[in-house]
């Protein structure tokens, strides 16, 4: 997880409380940005959206000027639906706390601020976003081709199910062609091009090439033969 990065949005009026916060939250997460209300917390997160950027978590006071914490997490929560946020507050509100239920709220710190709990928290909120990231970035990888084969887009390499299936270089070549070309028929020269870097190429080379490598997957062949136009995976398979 040492390549995945954490972002903090801390929204908190009072100079004293904010520089603490800030200081504990620097020591977990990799970055942390901060506002001074709930205006100026919603300006930062929705030009970083705008920059195709976002916080993994929102730790907000509620009362504050301009804009409070509870009218800034309903404007944010109009750009993102799920974002995660952790509460502030002088005052534990059971009317607010009723409005909180029902968002994704990981926590509720009370005025003064108990260090050690707060720090059991943060880094608890910390694992999760990382575990959400890892999750995220995997699903992103796999590209699931049937009920049998996937294929992870990170290492260049066929699962059937749990098991790697062992291609020559030219039929992992042959593969990443169709992979990168989803839903497209390729033909018999753009194989030859991109494989063999020779339009030349003969075409038995291709088709033995070709023909070993839907042997490899002939317990659920996804690779389709368009008879005179090339080769195609056709569609993703849903589940």
């Amino acid at each position: 997880m040492s390549n995945l990065t954490t972002r903090v949005l801390l929204v908190e009026d009072e100079d004293v409380a904010r520089k603490t916060l800030a200081f504990y939250l620097n020591t977990i997460f990799d970055e942390v940005v901060l506002a001074c209300d709930g205006q100026e917390g919603f300006s930062i997160l929705k030009d970083n959206v705008e920059n195709n950027k976002t916080f993994d978590l929102v730790l907000t006071d509620l009362n504050m000027p301009n804009v409070d914490g509870m009218g800034m997490i309903d404007l944010i929560r109009e750009l993102i639906p799920n974002q995660r946020f952790i509460i502030v507050s002088a005052h534990k509100n059971e009317e607010d706390l009723l409005k909180l239920i029902n968002l994704r709220v990981l926590g509720y710190f009370l005025k003064p601020l108990n260090i050690d709990n707060m720090m059991e928290m943060l880094q608890k909120a910390k694992e999760e976003v990382l575990e959400d990231k890892k999750e995220t970035l995997t699903n992103e990888n796999f590209v699931t081709l049937n009920k049998t084969y996937t294929y992870d887009l990170s290492s260049d390499k066929l699962y059937n199910h749990e098991t790697i299936v062992k291609l020559s270089k030219k039929e992992s070549d042959i593969l990443q062609v169709l992979i990168k070309s989803l839903g497209e028929v390729i033909s018999v020269e753009k194989f030859k091009e991109a494989v063999w870097n020779d339009i030349d190429t003969n075409d038995s080379a291709f088709r033995t090439v070709m023909k070993r490598l839907k042997d490899k997957i002939i317990d659920d062949d996804f690779i389709v033969s368009h008879k005179g136009y090339g080769y195609i995976i056709e569609k993703l398979f849903v589940k």
